[in-house]
């Protein structure tokens, strides 16, 4: 229907103004949210792609994405057990075929015993399907030595950035002086700063000690925790050191649950303390991110919060069903006497070993480089290096309106097409400066990358000297 002269302001009357949602009206809190991992150096990345794909001349054949810990998309190789019960019950009639071995449709047919239906097309309870949360505390008892989970006080979740946004809302109260604030390390993954600011909760930074391996200064914290007590309420601390502690590579270092150090304190804190912890097939030698499965097993929270976190979570129905099944294989892998344990074994420890290669081989190519320093990558699959930057890059950086090390990110991306993020986007000591790399890319693909990425920092150390 065209609009006559006149009837515009019959519109206006009506309440149909400019756009009801704009910059200046929308959620502030989520205008001042950030995420470093996909920010504006990936978005330049995905351009450059296009572009090379389009034919456009570049100083470089292929865009190389070191920015994200997406251990499929560099080409690790998926566990052929976790995928094999997977597309059983994803597709049951496969359960006649003779291509599969038997623990896989032993496991399969529970699985699907378990869900609405026998499908996995069916919702699960909230807090994810009964079997598989009495999977994963059986998990963490055996991990930790014989110490009680109790399956009701485990909830599955999309991922582990869900549960920990679940519990994040659980904590977030007050207002002003008497808001939330939430210790986390520095360097933080950014997921952390950004779901504080989605909730406007107040972020307090604890710095880790990058000449002692990233290690924690109780003196720090403390400090943290004073300096924070003038503006806001601290009420839950974060511990991820430093990125996500799947795999331990260093000599002499060895993963520790939380769970089991704070039980083996004794009274009052094993019984007093609330922790939640959170786990993910997303990483490990499993690196299964796309399919978002995970847990948070919660300890010591009181009985009537937990029944609201239960609501919070039903509220978004059910965590995806095929995550839930993966996150089931990787809690009770195949046993010795089970026919796929030798393959899955092997599978694993092959992934384990290539990446404790590339840890090692990232710090050691990094720290011949001049200007480099690189601590040892002692798990996960991330090196943050920290790098010196001359002081007329610092100023031209600044002429740009950018941090520096977003400005040396940059050019790498422009130059040599290797992404990686800058180390501002997960916070650094002030006048240090760090990008962050994941070690994921092939063996073959690795060496030369780490060199490609060392010469660069040479020859733009030469020009802005």
């Amino acid at each position: 229907m065209a609009l006559r002269a006149g009837d515009h302001s019959q519109a206006a009357m009506n309440g149909l103004k400019e756009k009801v949602l704009t910059l200046d009206t929308m959620n502030p809190c989520v205008k001042r949210m950030e995420y470093a991992v996909r920010g504006p150096i990936v978005l330049r990345a995905l351009e450059l792609e296009q572009e090379l794909r389009q034919g456009v001349k570049k100083p470089f054949t292929e865009v190389i994405k070191a920015n994200i810990g997406d251990a499929h998309a560099m080409g690790q190789k998926p566990i052929t057990f976790l995928r094999q019960v997977l597309a059983l019950c994803v597709h049951p009639d496969l359960l006649k075929s003779p291509d599969f071995p038997e623990d896989a449709k032993r496991r399969a047919e529970s699985i699907l015993q378990a869900c609405g239906g026998h499908s996995l097309g069916a919702y699960s309870v909230s807090s994810g399907i009964q079997l598989i949360r009495e999977d994963v505390a059986r998990y963490i008892q055996r991990r930790d030595g014989g110490i009680p989970a109790h399956p009701s006080n485990i909830f599955l979740s999309t991922g582990a950035s869900d549960a920990i946004m679940t519990v994040l809302k659980l904590l977030v109260a007050g207002e002003g002086r008497t808001r939330t604030g939430v210790l986390i390390p520095i360097p933080q993954y950014p997921l952390y700063s950004a779901a504080l600011a989605e909730l406007s909760a107040v972020q307090v930074d604890y710095y880790l000690d990058e000449d002692r391996a990233w290690a924690l200064d109780v003196a720090e914290l403390r400090r943290a925790l004073l300096q924070a007590r003038d503006h806001c309420r601290p009420r839950a601390l974060c511990v991820i050191n430093p990125g996500n502690p799947d795999n331990v590579y260093a000599e002499g270092s060895q993963f520790h649950s939380f769970k089991k150090v704070l039980m083996e304190m004794g009274p009052p804190y094993a019984e007093q303390q609330e922790l939640a912890s959170f786990h993910s097939v997303s990483k490990g030698y499993m690196g299964e991110c796309g399919f978002r499965g995970g847990y948070v097993e919660v300890v010591n929270m009181d009985a009537a919060v937990q029944q609201q976190m239960q609501k919070l979570m039903s509220v978004r129905l059910c965590p995806p069903l095929p995550g839930q099944v993966l996150l089931d294989m990787v809690v009770s892998p195949p046993e010795p006497s089970d026919p796929s344990f030798v393959q899955f074994q092997a599978e694993r420890q092959a992934v384990l070993a290539e990446l404790a290669a590339k840890a090692k081989l990232t710090e050691q190519v990094f720290n011949e480089a001049p200007g480099i320093r690189c601590n040892p990558v002692q798990g996960a699959m991330y090196s943050f290096p920290r790098i010196q930057l001359p002081p007329r890059a610092i100023q031209r950086a600044q002429e740009l309106g950018l941090a520096p090390d977003m400005f040396f990110c940059l050019s790498l991306l422009e130059e040599t097409g290797i992404c990686v993020v800058p180390g501002s986007g997960f916070g650094q000591q002030e006048g240090t400066y760090h990008f962050r790399m994941t070690i994921l890319p092939a063996m073959e693909k690795l060496r030369p990358l780490l060199e490609k990425l060392s010469q660069f920092h040479a020859k733009f150390t030469r020009e802005y000297s």
